[in-house]
């Protein structure tokens, strides 16, 4: 981890030192930038809300359809199948355009009107691939428990599902933590791609500082900002999620 934020610090000095040897005034922007540094935290951690809201429902949907992609009923693992493929190999973005266009902006329920917010369609659009990763995340997690555990479970009078929620979920489900924090980082790091749908989020607001302010010098320490920030926040879930996997195979 010291490496890569050395790296950062690095990449960060190098920026300094071309703006001053192009002349460029660098006190001047980096105070223009403290004036906005609220309104950019603020949309990031909008970020943040979408990403975790969008990880939630696709890893309970996923979850529900990574089962029955193991049911025992062969219709019902065709279904889940294909819906896992379709999802999870489809464009992220396309998904949350198909979700733009395709939910209304409000709905009537009797006299009452409910305006469903973009950033509500933006969430919705994210879980849907996320859904198909996890439904991935879940079949492998539960294959990859040997069958004499089960075997074990029918010995000691376990049903079925007593089997699945007392004796395979345990052991699969610290299999598919690490991937599924793998998913978590993906998600919210998509979760950028928001704003091109009109939803306020840091993207939005780092366009919103450059036409306000109109200044050039602004262009690449704003975007250097925005990158630092989702850096800083994944980089360390992705080096937890790496020992994870260190710890559990050696254990394993």
């Amino acid at each position: 981890m010291e490496r890569a934020i050395w790296l950062a610090v690095l990449a960060a000095a190098a920026a300094a030192i071309a703006w001053s040897l192009r002349g460029v005034d660098i006190v001047g922007p980096l105070v223009t930038l403290s004036h906005w540094a609220p309104v950019i935290g603020k949309g990031f951690m909008f970020n943040l809300i979408i990403g975790a809201l969008a990880t939630l429902i696709g890893t309970v949907a996923g979850t529900l359809l990574g089962a029955a992609q193991l049911a025992p009923v062969k219709p019902v693992r065709g279904v889940a199948f294909i819906v896992t493929q379709l999802f999870r190999n489809s464009p992220w973005l396309v998904c949350i355009f198909y979700v733009m266009f395709l939910l209304p902006f409000e709905v009537k329920v009797g006299s009452v009107i409910i305006t469903i917010p973009d950033w509500i369609k933006a969430v919705i659009g994210l879980s849907l691939p996320a859904m198909g990763n996890m439904s991935e995340i879940v079949r492998g997690g539960l294959r990859s428990i040997p069958l004499t555990q089960w075997e074990a479970g029918a010995s000691l009078g376990y049903t079925r599902r007593q089997t699945i929620l007392w004796i395979i979920i345990p052991q699969a489900a610290r299999r598919m933590l690490p991937p599924w924090m793998n998913l978590y980082c993906i998600i919210t790091m998509a979760t950028s791609l928001a704003n091109i749908v009109g939803v306020s989020e840091v993207m939005t607001a780092a366009k919103h500082l450059l036409v306000t302010e109109n200044q050039p010098a602004l262009l690449l320490p704003t975007y250097l900002i925005v990158m630092l920030m989702f850096f800083l926040y994944i980089y360390p879930l992705s080096r937890a999620t790496r020992r994870l996997e260190k710890r559990w195979a050696v254990a394993g």
